[in-house]
């Protein structure tokens, strides 16, 4: 679909403040959940608390290792299992949400979306025990489909030649998130209203800010879907187009005879036969799953890491909040990358450069013993954030048709997000049974290799016009 600049323009600014609105909110919660996990597990100490049950078949698991297993490591693979379960349920959904997107328009399928986020934010201001908590990822994990959502639309309103630089903006607005969420989510931790759940006011502000994301979506947002959309080059810009009737906006909307209707299916079940792909969505995929599988392991590691390193200097602070100042150094680097440099470059060298950073991150990590040593660490994690998603991103959109790229779309996030489910749990057991040096080095060589496979395997695609006729 092609859009003039103004409003290109304009649906982006609506879709990034949305976005930044529903990440900020997302990220609240990250540098809690070492914090989180000890206070539930303080609740209720019985030994048949639900809690206490998960950590008896953890008590097992670490039986079944040839070497004793220190049980301040409990809590570290307790918090990979949990990261891991949120993305495994991504996994899942986010297929089915890139297809009801096709199908039913990108918006609606937005606003379903945000419909599970807001039941997921309750429960968790609702969570004083560890059942509901658990209740409130589960949830959050099947409906959470607002970044591939996102890309879809940032796809739907740019051609090949802006679609990188248009995607790099997603990729920004993450970034801005982290800069931003950790730290406030750390600092709302501290206000403690209701001692019954000292996390309550952090979680009330994020339900706030997914309730005004909801209202503004819906009041803003114009359907973007080529078969769906009334936006048409030319049509004047308005910040409630979304509401208004194709009369209203002087769109002149054809009625489709039953003849015009069975021709465009015809035609769309023999486009697929006429790709010709310069990255294989297949292969795409595979990268996607086998970059995040040791990434998002070291990514979930770090607060623990960071609690570690900090236990042996005379800091007062809580752990929660020195995680929120790396997460925060983090998203900071990320997003005057992504706001400058990665959505001026290839998409192919933006991954390649971010595969290299994260590589020499996991073996400064296996090693470091100082706080500086983990900031640039840090640093080099926040090149690796800043650019191997967003660019497989901007790869994958170039190998979809405007009739199933949500669901092309889609199947490259569940790949990841199987990636993410996979790392948390495989790493931090490594963590746990072999050590930190081992874990780190071990992750480090996975990412040499998978940066074998970007460098000699990935191809960078040229912008073209495909023969593609519009709905």
């Amino acid at each position: 679909m092609t859009l003039a600049g103004a409003q290109r323009r304009q649906i982006l600014t609506v879709l990034m403040t949305s976005l930044l609105l529903d990440l900020i909110s997302f990220t609240f919660i990250l540098p809690l959940f070492p914090s989180l996990l000890s206070f539930y597990h303080a609740q209720d100490p019985s030994p048949d608390s639900f809690l206490n049950r998960i950590f008896h078949y953890l008590n097992a698991y670490k039986n079944s290792f040839a070497r004793p297993i220190d049980s301040q490591y409990d809590i570290v693979l307790l918090g990979g299992a949990l990261g891991s379960l949120f993305s495994f349920l991504q996994a899942i959904a986010a297929p089915v949400i890139g297809h009801l997107s096709d199908r039913v328009g990108r918006k609606r399928t937005l606003l379903y979306s945000l419909v599970g986020n807001i039941c997921s934010v309750t429960l968790w201001v609702a969570a004083v025990d560890f059942r509901t908590f658990l209740a409130s990822r589960v949830v959050g994990g099947l409906s959470e489909g607002n970044v591939q959502l996102a890309n879809a639309i940032a796809a739907d309103i740019s051609d090949e030649s802006h679609r990188g630089a248009t995607m790099a903006l997603v990729g920004a607005c993450f970034s801005i998130a982290f800069t931003f969420g950790p730290a406030l989510g750390a600092a709302l931790s501290s206000v403690k209203i209701v001692e019954a759940n000292p996390f309550i006011t952090a979680a009330g502000v994020s339900l706030a800010l997914i309730l005004a994301e909801f209202v503004f979506v819906y009041v803003c947002l114009p359907e973007t879907h080529p078969r769906f959309t009334t936006l048409r080059e030319g049509d004047p810009v308005s910040w409630f187009h979304c509401n208004k009737s194709p009369a209203e906006t002087g769109t002149q909307v054809q009625p489709q005879t039953p003849n015009q209707e069975k021709k465009p299916k015809e035609k769309s079940s023999a486009q697929p036969r006429a790709i010709k792909h310069t990255n294989n969505p297949s292969f795409l995929n595979a990268v996607h799953f086998l970059f995040l599988v040791p990434f998002s392991g070291l990514e979930f590691s770090l607060p623990f890491l960071t609690a570690t390193l900090y236990a042996n200097t005379a800091t007062t602070a809580s752990p929660a909040a020195l995680n929120g100042r790396l997460l925060s150094l983090m998203g900071l680097i990320a997003s005057l990358l992504q706001g400058t440099a990665v959505r001026r470059l290839p998409p192919l060298l933006v991954v390649r450069a971010g595969v290299v950073a994260c590589a020499i991150s996991f073996f400064i990590l296996a090693r470091v013993t100082s706080i500086a040593g983990l900031y640039a660490a840090g640093s080099l994690l926040a090149v690796t954030s800043a650019t191997v998603v967003t660019g497989l991103n901007s790869l994958g959109s170039f190998e979809a048709r405007d009739a199933d790229r949500g669901a092309v779309m889609g199947r490259l996030r569940g790949w990841g997000q199987a990636g993410r489910a996979t790392g948390p749990i495989v790493f931090c057991s490594l963590f746990w049974w072999a050590g930190r040096q081992a874990a780190y080095t071990a992750g480090g060589a996975a990412m040499v290799a998978v940066a074998g496979a970007v460098f000699i395997l990935l191809k960078s695609p040229v912008p073209e016009k495909r023969s593609e006729k519009k709905a």
